[in-house]
């Protein structure tokens, strides 16, 4: 467990650095080469020793040849005794020809011979006769030159490689032989190990020094990359001064002026955006608190009108009730302009406190219920029972609530709409939704624009202003809270809102999902 936190720790810096994805790509680079070369140059060496050895054991076998000719130069061939003793000097005779390393003799009869004297077959103490194959030394007996081939002897316990050298002979009167000569190569082999350990221990001390000097330059190559990185991020969290240090005429310095000039750039756009913002601000505010006063007094005459309507002729009743109606209207868009224009210039101070969610949604209920029997329309609750406690501002909460309920009532073309509250140890989630008309995936993506509406040609009864969502969203992403829909054409939308228990915890997961029921 511990093991693979390390790996996923290690991995994530990986992923994370460019200076180590360079540092290990060079050494890993830097590594297969030398490991090539290294290979390259072992063998190479390995192939030069044993040359070497063999084209030396060549030459000392021809001079043993010569040896042992001397030793049957006038024996009659006739005689075995001279021959015999002849025999018996040969193997002392060549292993102390005078050769830098041991060798082992074998001086062997060939078969199948018709005057064949009973001769033996001289060889070297711990010379193992299976070394020399039925397939080598037929090749002797067939070549008159020198033969030689690769073979394995061992030296105490340790195997090591060893060179075969053959040739015919002949000896007084006819009798044919065959000189078998075992040349061991322990020096090469132990040169070629020294060597290859020189190798590998020239090739990690050129690896550390490589990955020391790949550090610094990669060090000196990204640190303008990670400066301007640390710049974006303290640019993006609101510090509009910061700007990288030019130095020199090379591609960095270049990164540095163009960066320095697209943050001037960009904080120019954002002030002027500002105070373009902050104009078209305070234009809503100030348009909104001058509209108040002329509102209300127009709200006076048009009550006072609407309370005497039963004295007036038909089509004067008439334009009273829709100047009433209007002129509620106009009270809510202003009400509404002014909480959007709140949010805009952040000066929304929520009062939080713990309130009991079932509560708050019993009151909504109540308060839209005569709505939706007017549209004929079953509010549908599955409310926990028991308290659902939640620290939130219960007049933002109830707004919301009211919102996706009117809404709902409004789409649902008198189908019944479906209010549900669950919660879990960190959240609560409260969905609304309805069975109507639904919306398109384009359209659930702009529901909550400002003023935005799926169909703008479609009589609304209750006045909209094309604000709600808009202040909802904003409303629920002021309690750390989520404001989400799903919908489908033909089959109405659920919208459902999640906030945390508590204004402290930041992660936390929906109790209630996020479907439509088609069934």
């Amino acid at each position: 467990m511990i093991f693979s936190r390390i790996a996923k720790a290690a991995l994530d810096r990986f992923r994370s650095s460019l200076q180590i994805r360079a540092l290990v790509y060079t050494v890993a680079l830097s590594g297969s080469a030398l490991i090539v070369l290294g290979g390259v140059l072992s063998v190479s060496i390995g192939n030069g020793l044993f040359n070497t050895r063999t084209e030396h054991a060549v030459m000392e076998s021809n001079r043993a040849k010569f040896a042992v000719a001397r030793l049957f130069q006038g024996v009659p061939g006739q005689n075995s005794w001279q021959l015999q003793q002849a025999l018996d000097d040969v193997v002392s005779e060549l292993e102390s020809i005078g050769v830098s390393q041991t060798r082992q003799v074998a001086f062997i009869q060939s078969p199948n011979q018709a005057n064949s004297l009973n001769l033996s077959s001289p060889r070297s103490a711990g010379l193992d006769l299976d070394l020399i194959t039925k397939d080598f030394r037929k090749l002797v007996r067939s070549e008159p030159t020198v033969q030689s081939q690769t073979v394995q002897i061992m030296r105490g316990s340790e195997s090591i490689p060893a060179i075969l050298i053959g040739q015919r002979f002949t000896l007084p009167g006819g009798h044919r032989y065959e000189l078998y000569l075992v040349y061991d190569m322990y020096n090469e082999q132990q040169t070629l190990a020294f060597v290859q350990r020189t190798l590998v221990l020239g090739g990690l001390v050129t690896l550390l020094i490589i990955g020391f000097f790949s550090f610094l330059v990669t060090s000196w190559l990204v640190r303008p990359v990670q400066d301007a990185a640390e710049a974006s991020e303290l640019i993006a969290s609101g510090d509009l001064d910061r700007r990288l240090v030019v130095r020199g005429s090379d591609v960095a310095a270049v990164l540095a002026r163009s960066f320095n000039h697209m943050a001037d750039s960009l904080q120019d756009k954002i002030k002027a955006l500002g105070q373009l913002s902050k104009m078209q601000q305070r234009f809503v505010s100030d348009v909104s608190h001058e509209l108040r006063t002329p509102l209300t007094t127009m709200k006076l005459s048009a009550d006072y009108l609407y309370g005497e309507k039963d004295g007036f002729p038909d089509p004067a009743r008439r334009s009273v009730e829709i100047l009433h109606g209007q002129m509620d209207r106009f009270d809510v868009l202003l009400a509404d302009l002014l909480e959007i224009s709140r949010y805009d210039a952040a000066g929304v101070k929520p009062e939080f406190e713990v309130h009991d969610i079932n509560g708050l949604v019993g009151t909504s209920l109540a308060a839209i219920q005569q709505f939706a029997d007017s549209k004929g329309v079953y509010l549908d609750a599955d409310i926990p029972s028991g308290a659902v406690q939640c620290e939130v501002d219960a007049r933002r909460i109830d707004r919301i609530i009211n919102n996706l309920l009117t809404n709902a009532i409004e789409h649902s073309e008198g189908k019944p709409v479906n209010i549900r509250v669950a919660q879990n140890d960190r959240a609560i989630a409260i969905s609304v939704t309805d069975h109507g008309i639904g919306m398109s995936e384009n359209e659930a993506r702009q529901a909550f624009n400002r003023f935005w509406r799926a169909d703008p040609s479609r009589k609304r009864t209750t006045g909209g202003t094309g604000l709600g969502l808009a202040i909802s969203i904003e409303d629920a992403q002021l309690h750390q809270g989520k404001l989400e829909v799903i919908a489908e054409p033909g089959f109405g939308a659920c919208f459902r809102l999640t906030i945390p228990k508590r204004q402290d915890v930041t992660d936390y997961v929906s109790p209630l999902p996020l479907a439509l029921d088609k069934a």
